[in-house]
């Protein structure tokens, strides 16, 4: 593995595959991380910047306009050319800008740099997504982002635990700081140590040119799995990340935290019950029953609409004890979906289509997770306070309103299982 330039072969090596799927989930830790870390500090940017519930969610609105808006060009643009570089660019940007929230000193300032931010993850996901696809075939790739998935809980862990931490002792712009340096570092290691892979070296289907945007939209319309996976995952993120976009935020107002505490309350268990929920989820995803997609489908659907109780009672409760046993049983929820259903919309793409999937399903998510979930829950919270300034209650019932969203979610993976054998024949040959 001597650097981006030359497509590597179809017979790479086990100690390659494994080191190029430990680099990218890395890649995808610090994406998570550098998302994460606003949510993790609304108290003290609103407390300083007096923003209200709703102009704190609009702190997250930018990024996610950005992110959505550029992760179609720059996905077309993964489909065409050397993905290594572009996701190295991609990093440095991100990476760069992060670092910059540290350095702002006013509202508009931060929202500048948070929409840099947008611009340099919109093309992080996607091409590292294409690049694992082509390391491992359509059997073991629902392992293979599985154990790629692994970046959001530790990410989330960075950007709750280290950075409430950080922000608490230091105040919250060293925490912006902290968390934005490391990617340049591992844009270098990408660059040099990763070769480009063969288009579709693992898949059995013809050598095409690149399609165009309008046909791989068709193709996608005509995929009834692809539309019901990639609204399953959506509507996953709109409900699970969605909710714990304003968690340290409720947490901190019901139960007298600060950013420190409440970080290291909610970033254990994204460590540990994350990392646990992604690594089972890797396990039995990756065992001779649940080759038959099908059953992948079915395993999201059952699990997801289990899941959705325990999210109502964390923030139902109030009782601190209650309510931390029901973040451990809801926030496994947010990552164990992940894996799977990024390995669905691959399988359900052609190779030269795929990172357009990958884009297409990011953009149904971070709509709803990143600009739907925010908006809608913030005004809410506004609108339930009344004259008076939002406060746990207020909040508490904007969050319930959010929740049954994930019976929504286990609906479109259940849908997914009754069309996705024909369709994923038709997207790359074989089952």
């Amino acid at each position: 593995m001597t650097g981006a330039d030359s497509p590597t072969a179809t017979n790479s090596t086990l100690f390659a595959r494994w080191y190029v799927l430990v680099i990218v989930m890395l890649v995808y830790t610090i994406s998570i991380a550098d998302r994460y870390v606003l949510s993790t500090l609304l108290k003290p940017i609103s407390d300083e910047l007096h923003l209200t519930d709703k102009g704190a969610a609009s702190l997250g609105i930018p990024l996610a306009l950005f992110y959505v808006t550029m992760g179609i060009p720059l996905s077309w643009l993964t489909d065409r050319v050397n993905r290594v570089k572009l996701l190295s660019a991609c990093i440095v940007i991100w990476s760069a800008m992060t670092t910059l929230c540290g350095f702002t000193r006013g509202y508009l300032d931060l929202l500048l740099a948070r929409i840099g931010v947008g611009i340099g993850e919109a093309g992080g996901t996607p091409a590292c997504n294409a690049i694992v696809a082509d390391y491992f075939p359509a059997s073991r790739r629902a392992m293979a982002t599985t154990i790629f998935a692994l970046g959001a809980p530790i990410g989330a862990w960075l950007g709750s635990d280290i950075a409430g931490s950080v922000s608490a002792t230091h105040g919250w712009r060293w925490a912006f700081l902290v968390l934005g340096a490391p990617g340049v570092l591992l844009a270098i290691v990408l660059y040099f140590t990763i070769r480009e892979p063969v288009r579709g070296c693992m898949d059995k289907c013809e050598d095409t040119d690149a399609p165009t945007l309008m046909e791989t939209v068709k193709f996608l319309w005509s995929q009834k799995a692809a539309v019901h996976a990639m609204m399953g995952s959506g509507v996953s993120a709109l409900w699970g990340w969605g909710l714990m976009w304003f968690a340290p935020l409720f947490l901190q107002r019901t139960y007298g935290m600060d950013e420190g505490v409440s970080g290291g309350m909610l970033g254990s268990i994204y460590l540990w019950a994350g990392i646990g929920a992604s690594l089972l989820t890797a396990w039995v995803v990756g065992r001779p029953y649940f080759t038959d997609p099908r059953k992948v489908a079915l395993f999201l659907a059952i699990f997801t609409g289990l899941a959705t109780i325990p999210s109502f009672f964390a923030f139902y409760t109030r009782d601190l004890f209650v309510a931390k046993i029901m973040f451990w049983l809801f926030i496994p929820a947010i990552y164990f979906y992940l894996g799977p259903a990024f390995a669905m919309c691959q399988n359900l793409g052609p190779p030269k289509m795929r990172a357009m999937f990958i884009a297409i399903s990011l953009l149904i998510a971070n709509v709803f997770n990143l600009i739907v979930a925010p908006a809608f829950v913030g005004t809410l919270s506004d609108y339930f306070a009344g004259p008076n300034p939002a406060n746990a209650d207020s909040l508490r019932l904007a969050q319930l309103c959010l929740v049954p969203t994930g019976f929504w979610a286990a609906w479109h993976y259940w849908m997914t299982a009754k069309y996705i054998v024909a369709d994923q024949k038709r997207a790359i040959g074989y089952v």
